[in-house]
């Protein structure tokens, strides 16, 4: 069987939008991860998307409960083009993703943020048998609402991470689909901030969210896709938004 790395990089190569005429993305990334001190992090990494070029982002959630986005794409062509009504601030500026072992990579953002985030996965019988479960249903079934929304309900208890919201609305307003097809646990991980330890990867107190996107109680890693509405500005928030103070 073909390392998590080895299937990562094969994503980079090859990643291919799935049919459809909405918002696409397709990649790999960690849902998220909690930890000790309350920071929350998040990573995606796609490279092939609808909107403009791929692109890396690391989502950071402070103690504060302030979210920020950082991405190596401008607002409007990554992950704030969704979200920023949630967050307190976009970033843009470079991400780094560098596979370190067959099982293990890190993601570094330089300069004032100065992030390090050391990260190590490993298969179980519950992600593999989720993962072969996932990778055999057909496009058509993971772009019905229902149908994930009942997945992320089932899978969020069989993970022990809590609710999952797999479908729903982001901040913006535009409705989103999640649909992953091969899944890892985070094993161990550790990150410092500006020189500073984040802890150990620990659940909150109170799961945390994004809109209708909930961020797991446990570290997942996943290869799959992604799909939002498309734009309306008659309906939907702009990039530029921010979260009330």
């Amino acid at each position: 069987m073909k390392s998590i790395r080895a299937q990562a990089l094969e994503v980079e190569q090859n990643a291919r939008l799935t049919p459809g005429d909405d918002e696409r993305f397709s990649g790999y990334g960690v849902m998220g991860l909690p930890f000790s001190s309350g920071y929350v992090l998040a990573m995606r990494r796609f490279p092939v998307t609808s909107v403009g070029p791929g692109y890396s982002s690391v989502w950071l959630r402070r103690p504060s409960g302030d979210w920020t986005i950082y991405a190596d794409a401008a607002p409007e062509a990554s992950c704030a083009r969704y979200f920023a009504a949630g967050l307190a601030d976009a970033v843009h500026c470079d991400v780094g993703v560098n596979w370190t072992a067959d099982d293990a990579f890190t993601v570094t953002i330089g300069g004032d943020v100065d992030l390090i985030w050391q990260v190590e996965l490993a298969s179980t019988p519950v992600t593999a048998a989720m993962s072969a479960f996932m990778t055999a249903l057909p496009n058509t079934l993971l772009a019905n609402k229902p149908f994930l929304k009942a997945m992320g309900s089932a899978a969020g208890p069989v993970l022990s991470a809590g609710r999952l919201g797999l479908a729903g609305s982001a901040p913006n307003r535009q409705g989103f689909r999640a649909k992953p097809r091969r899944m890892w646990f985070i094993s161990r991980s550790s990150a410092t901030l500006g020189g500073d330890d984040l802890g150990s990867p620990q659940p909150l107190p109170v799961q945390t969210r994004l809109g209708d996107f909930w961020i797991p109680q446990r570290g997942i890693f996943v290869i799959g896709s992604s799909a939002f509405d498309r734009f309306d500005p008659a309906q939907h928030l702009p990039a530029s938004a921010r979260k009330a103070a």
